[in-house]
């Protein structure tokens, strides 16, 4: 069921992206008086073979445009009369142009039209960040809560050099607001960052390695969280086999032990085997080490104290999430500051790909980790359907899809809009045999990333 919300969220989001990049170039084409002779959401053919397998799902047609739904669902399209793209090459364009024709009109208008696609998704984004900042405002935790008592190093925290209980007071030099500042875009991707740690009387600095970002990328590793008091929020019931699981040799789920030794939503943990704890990370440390072992834990229930006994699983987990007890800040923001806030996030999406990119070309990371294809997308919208989660990745796939566009490969928005830039500066245009070949080269460059970004997916899943 996991899998369904997934894809369904992709599926939604991807479809209202392409569909509103393409309406880009469409409302520029026909406000320049070109004709559109198809937008489709999806292809109706098997990309990238405008012959094979034409059909569509639906299709209507309205003046001198054919509206439709492809079966192959991935993109969509607008064809525009007179223009080479990938459902037209230049020997459907050997007679004289028609004046309603994308390749009779000015080169200026044509690019305005290639941009299209690229200004609408940016606006898509811009709008979608700043809706979110406005009615989300802002939750936090502030610098003075997290130094309240320090950090708990997880193990990629202890691999730079910090430890548990440490106050991160500055970040490359300056004052900071909060903890996802600690984790800004401009501090992991940035060069020579450093945190500013404060460690008993000691005052030190934390070189962050240029890698350290596709380290940070293993959602298996830990990196820092607050040390905090604790109560328990969920306790892990047992699952009940599923219809298919009754007739698979598949093993069954671990037995998790809080459940059946009676951990209730509330209870306060005092201490594991008689050592007495505070705080969540003690908990799991100590728990972590017992795993396979039987413990004994002492808890608080409403005043009355009580011990439980269990078998921590091998997996070193008894099965209960916590709740933390840490003051989380809100600030509410204005229509104006909300504008302001909200842009400037949408427009970091595009400045942190440029810094991605470069950290490959590097070989500070590698394309492997920082390359995700649609199964990737789809695990980071998540199992569940939250409309807030939904519209925030909505908004940065679109500002990452006009980034990607505007990339100069021929096929993309960019290359086109490359060969247009140099006929506006030598006044002649490029052949549309020159054209043409562009347009297979750069199909044969999207087809390959799509294919190593669909394998590197796959690839990951499973290993």
């Amino acid at each position: 069921m996991e899998g369904l919300v997934m894809a369904g969220q992709l599926i939604l989001g991807l479809s209202i992206l392409v569909t509103l990049h393409e309406f880009g170039h469409f409302i520029t084409a026909k406000w320049f008086k070109m004709r559109v002779e198809k937008f489709y959401l999806f292809f109706d053919f098997m990309f990238p073979i405008p012959t094979l397998l034409n059909f569509a799902l639906f299709k209507k047609k309205v003046g001198d445009t054919e509206y439709g739904l492809g079966w192959f669902p991935l993109g969509g399209y607008v064809s525009i009369a007179g223009m080479i793209d990938e459902t037209q090459d230049a020997a459907t364009l050997a007679k004289e142009p028609e004046p309603w024709e994308f390749r009779a009109k000015p080169a200026w208008q044509r690019l305005i039209v290639m941009l299209g696609g690229v200004i609408v998704n940016i606006i898509t984004g811009v709008v979608i960040f700043v809706c979110l900042t406005y009615s989300n405002g802002n939750n936090f935790i502030s610098k003075e809560e997290l130094n309240k008592n320090g950090i708990v190093a997880l193990d990629l925290g202890k691999q730079i050099g910090l430890r548990t209980g440490d106050k991160i007071i500055r970040v490359n030099g300056a004052d900071y607001k909060q903890l996802s500042d600690l984790r800004a875009s401009d501090v992991l991707l940035g060069e020579n960052s450093s945190y500013t740690v404060q460690r008993g009387d000691q005052t030190l600095e934390i070189k962050i390695p240029s890698n350290f970002i596709e380290k940070l990328s293993d959602k298996k590793a830990g990196f820092i969280e607050p040390i905090a008091p604790f109560k328990v929020a969920e306790v892990a019931a047992p699952e009940e086999p599923g219809f298919f699981d009754k007739f698979s040799a598949s093993k069954p789920a671990e037995l998790l032990p809080a459940y059946a030794a009676g951990l209730k939503k509330g209870d306060v943990i005092t201490s594991v085997n008689a050592s007495p704890v505070h705080f969540y990370h003690e908990v799991k440390e100590l728990i972590t080490k017992e795993a396979g072992k039987p413990i004994r834990l002492g808890i608080l229930r409403g005043g009355v104290a009580d011990t439980l006994s269990m078998e921590v699983t091998a997996s070193g987990q008894i099965g209960f999430i916590p709740e933390m007890l840490i003051q989380v800040s809100h600030e509410d923001y204005s229509f104006a500051e909300a504008a302001s806030i909200g842009t400037g996030r949408a427009f970091s999406v595009i400045s942190d790909n440029i810094k991605g990119f470069k950290k490959i070309a590097s070989g500070d990371v590698s394309a492997s980790k920082a390359l995700s294809g649609p199964i990737g997308i789809a695990q980071m919208f998540g199992g569940v359907w939250d409309w807030n989660r939904f519209w925030m990745l909505t908004g940065l796939l679109s500002m990452a899809l006009a980034f990607m566009n505007i990339l100069p490969i021929p096929a993309l928005d960019g290359g086109h809009a490359i060969f247009l830039l140099y006929e506006m500066i030598t006044g002649k245009p490029a052949s549309e045999k020159v054209l043409e070949k562009a347009q297979q080269v750069g199909m044969l460059i999207l087809l390959a990333l799509m294919a190593y970004t669909f394998g590197n997916d796959i690839f990951k899943a499973f290993f």
